[in-house]
């Protein structure tokens, strides 16, 4: 199933448009709120054995071009992030495959929906792009086991963890050069796990005619059922946060010569199963 969020209310896609699912289950409209309440479960039933049974679900194939889409999650509780998650990021970077994730945490004031402008601030000279597969909770998740940990996931969607490199290492905390706001836009859909495989997606990243990233989900150093796990010890997820999984190789640091954002241009990033998120950039002269 695909989920988009249109004016803060949560929608299932099917092949003849969006359906609100507030209306129709009766549930919150918040995305949150809807999966805390049992949204997903109550989703499915709706087009199994309820009123729309039978209705035909849209795929990766459908048409967004009509719809004015927010983040899937517009005003996430939490945005947990994770560092040098990929094999290939850590070979282009220098450093060693850590042994325990990297955590930190984004903003959830940064994010934004697709085709947001991101806004780099004046004093931001170097400007990174990171795409990356982002996770959202659907039910209250902690201390679980790997095994189960992906019981607890709503869908998954694209993220941009937007960087500002030149403000990245001044302290030994990632967190604030990432929260900028605009720094993080997601989307366009949220999809459920019945519909993928997430330990093998491809994802690219891609600016005008330059394929900046191009690696697959098979490079996580920690997949994403480990990562909901090792969160949620002693740490309650609650349904509606959300967890980027790290980024691949090819961002602009590791490059020669660097390769930074440029005021004009538009970031694309493309998660297969999912689609494609685009932002345009906008820098002060």
């Amino acid at each position: 199933m695909r989920f988009v969020t249109i004016g803060g209310r949560i929608q299932a896609l099917s092949a003849a448009g969006a359906v609100d699912l507030a209306e129709t289950t009766g549930l919150p409209a918040d995305p949150a709120a809807f999966f805390g309440a049992g949204g997903l479960a109550a989703a499915r039933d709706l087009f199994v054995a309820g009123a729309l049974a039978g209705t035909e679900l849209a795929d990766e194939t459908a048409d967004l071009s009509g719809l004015a889409l927010d983040a899937p999650v517009p005003r996430p509780r939490m945005v947990w992030c994770i560092g040098i998650n990929y094999r290939d990021h850590a070979a282009e970077t220098g450093k060693e495959i850590p042994a325990v994730p990297t955590v930190f945490v984004k903003s959830p004031g940064a994010v934004i929906a697709p085709g947001a402008t991101i806004e780099i601030p004046p004093f931001v000279t170097q400007p990174d792009y990171e795409g990356e597969l982002a996770v959202v909770i659907g039910t209250r998740a902690r201390d679980v086991a790997e095994a189960e940990a992906l019981d607890h996931v709503a869908g998954v969607t694209v993220a941009h963890d937007v960087s500002a490199r030149d403000h990245q290492y001044v302290t030994s905390q990632w967190s604030w050069s990432k929260s900028y706001d605009t720094f993080c836009p997601m989307g366009p859909v949220l999809v459920t796990l019945d519909e993928l495989d997430v330990t093998d997606l491809p994802i690219s990243t891609r600016i005008g005619d330059e394929v900046l990233q191009d690696s697959t989900t098979a490079q996580l150093v920690f997949p994403v059922a480990h990562l909901i796990s090792f969160l949620s010890q002693g740490t309650t997820l609650e349904p509606g946060d959300v967890i980027l999984t790290g980024t691949p190789a090819g961002v602009g640091l590791g490059r020669t010569p660097k390769r930074w954002l440029r005021d004009g241009e538009t970031v694309e990033i493309t998660i297969g199963g999912i689609g494609t998120l685009a932002n345009p950039v906008r820098r002060p002269g």
